[in-house]
């Protein structure tokens, strides 16, 4: 289901959390759990991963992570705005010491003048630490944008405890 290089990064992101005593958990919006399968491909990933909140919609981001109503009319569920805010909503709903959040257009349909198909926020945060963000603009049909979400978040996790 995943590329091999997926599941490497994967035991990698794992070994490091668990050596550290590092709990993990995720907000996934446009790739809708992808990277938590990802993660639990790995035996052993219960050491691990505390939980993902899959918040496909505005009303769930702000029901279950607690991210301001004003910033979807301000700056849209896309936005570093939002992916930072559920990063650290997902701190405060879970016992992580670490998270990462997720959101896009995978398309095909949904981009904008100003936010393009392939348009993906990841958000890390971790307790102690300034929330960390990337934006990204991914090519390819609907799957090759997740998989390539999945990627970028595994290396944002790994480069923030490292």
């Amino acid at each position: 289901m995943y590329p091999e290089i997926l599941y490497v990064m994967a035991e990698d992101l794992l070994d490091l959390y668990h050596k550290q005593n590092l709990k993990l958990a995720l907000a996934e919006s446009c790739t809708g759990g992808l990277i938590t399968g990802c993660l639990t491909s790995v035996p052993g990933s219960s050491a691990v991963v505390d939980r993902t909140f899959v918040t496909y919609t505005n009303q769930s981001k702000m029901e279950l992570l607690d991210v301001p109503k004003p910033l979807f009319y301000t700056v849209g569920a896309v936005s570093e705005e939002v992916a930072r805010a559920m990063a650290e909503g997902v701190l405060r709903h879970s016992i992580a010491d670490v998270s990462a959040s997720v959101t896009g257009i995978a398309g095909p349909g949904g981009a904008t003048e100003n936010k393009p198909l392939g348009l993906i926020h990841i958000a890390c945060a971790r307790k102690g630490f300034e929330t960390r963000h990337e934006r990204h603009v991914f090519k390819g049909d609907r799957h090759a944008v997740r998989i390539q979400a999945v990627e970028s978040t595994l290396k944002l996790l790994i480069n923030m405890v490292s």
